[in-house]
């Protein structure tokens, strides 16, 4: 089986407000509520009938575009548009195509939309994203496939027509081997707002979560960063004595900043820390990325890209400069996260190892959001994500509790009740994917109460 034809029949699109537990600083930005986009689509299937598809993703401002001119709400509008351009352009499609052939036109002509109104590849890539998602979704139903069966007989029809660099043997190749983990260790982030001890401190997330992995966010002043670093090894390396932690600039630092923090891990302040440190993200900001080498600076400790991996190219654009890796978000496209891992396995035979895709998305929420977002890296193989949305939105947030019982029922593993609020199950520090993997379709499972949502203003630029 391969390359299924489908034709996209409907699709609508909606919205809910989600209201932060505790704020979060987002670079220079801080965040304390966001919405969430919600989609459903209806495809008819070649020789398999009608299905209906959905997905869910938050918008959260100032990170898809972080144009110092425009606001919060301004690029959460942006966002809006680009859920809504894409559905229209997806729509406009009446003819027989696989879910991939559709992508490819989809997000040409998304691009070329984005491209005449100034806007970053983030941003063009978050529509088709979803509506890319909630399609896998209806074509997995009316097969009556999985996401990993999906993959294995590559009923999407994903070919090297985005990745010119890739052989389609090596494509076929990768995805007829993909063997899902059984669980996702949870990485959990450390905010640069977030305080160490303390009642609903770090010290306290330890004890809940039976945490192990950590993600550190780093915000570009040394003065303050090392200082920070030092104290938060100091409190790991008590209670969790082989953690391991990543770090994440989040674009906020410049060459000669990161090497005075990398001298500190060398031989300095934070030597010890170094020990346990994986990878740094995104030191830079995203144009500056591909300006120059990472030379020496990427010697002994890997990098990898996130803000600046805005189209299929960005990778091995990277690649060439020193980095030796990327992210794997959803909300960036899940076909691009599959050709990225096609790409690691390619690189990895000449150079074993020294490759890689991590999982990395903060707001993940619960429901449809973290579940194909789990689904899909776990389906890569990833063992770690980071993944503590649960951290910053309580429960299923605003939605019923009918709603939360359904996605509960669905997912009994994933899901737990707390009190009078139903909840990810994240005291276990991993993420069971046994559910995500088994029923028909892209981890779904459950819907939400559409009645429930409001219509997504569509905000054309």
């Amino acid at each position: 089986m391969s390359g299924t034809r489908l034709r996209i029949r409907e699709i609508q699109t909606f919205e809910r407000p989600m209201r932060f537990a505790r704020p979060f600083r987002f670079g220079l930005v801080t965040v304390d509520e966001a919405p969430q986009a919600f989609l459903r689509v209806v495809v008819e299937v070649e020789g398999a009938g009608t299905a209906t598809g959905v997905t869910a993703e938050m918008m959260m401002p100032k990170w898809f575009d972080k144009n110092p001119a425009k606001s919060p709400q301004d690029t959460i509008a942006d966002l809006k548009a680009s859920v809504g351009e894409a559905a229209r352009h997806y729509a406009q499609a009446q003819d027989w195509d696989t879910a991939f052939g559709h992508h490819v036109r989809g997000f040409s002509a998304q691009k070329a939309w984005a491209a005449d109104r100034g806007l970053p590849g983030l941003v063009a890539s978050f529509g088709p994203a979803l509506v890319d998602k909630a399609v896998a979704d209806a074509l997995l139903k009316a097969l009556k496939l999985s996401f990993p069966e999906g993959l294995r007989h590559n009923v999407f029809g994903i070919d090297a027509r985005q990745t010119p660099d890739l052989d389609e043997g090596r494509i076929r190749s990768f995805l007829s081997g993909v063997q899902p983990v059984g669980d996702v260790l949870l990485r959990h982030t450390v905010g640069l707002l977030d305080s160490l001890d303390g009642a609903g401190g770090l010290e306290d997330e330890i004890r809940l979560a039976n945490l192990r992995l950590f993600k550190i966010k780093i915000g570009g002043d040394i003065d303050a960063d090392i200082p920070r670093l030092a104290a938060i090894h100091d409190l790991l390396s008590r209670h969790v004595p082989d953690y391991r932690a990543t770090l994440d600039a989040n674009e906020q630092y410049d060459p000669q900043r990161l090497r005075v923090l990398i001298q500190a891990m060398s031989g300095g302040t934070l030597r010890a820390f170094r020990e346990h440190l994986l990878y740094i993200e995104q030191p830079f900001d995203r144009a500056g990325t591909f300006a120059a080498f990472l030379g020496d600076l990427g010697g002994e400790i890997p990098f990898i890209i996130d803000e600046a991996d805005g189209d299929y190219d960005a990778f091995p654009r990277a690649v060439e400069l020193g980095y030796r890796g990327v992210s794997s978000k959803a909300c960036k496209g899940f076909y691009k996260s599959i050709l990225n891992a096609v790409r690691v396995s390619v690189l990895n035979e000449a150079r074993p190892g020294q490759f890689f895709v991590s999982a990395e998305d903060l707001t993940c929420q619960a429901g449809l959001g973290i579940q194909q977002d789990t689904a899909l890296v776990a389906t890569l193989g990833l063992t770690h994500a980071e993944r503590n949305g649960h951290h910053y939105v309580e429960g299923f947030g605003p939605a019923s509790d009918a709603e939360a019982a359904r996605f509960a029922a669905a997912h009994p593993d994933l899901y737990r009740r707390q009190g009078e609020r139903i909840g990810l199950a994240f005291e276990r520090g991993s993420l069971p994917t046994a559910s995500l993997m088994s029923a028909p379709g892209f981890a779904s499972g459950a819907e939400p109460e559409w009645s429930s949502l409001v219509q997504l203003s569509q905000q054309h630029l």
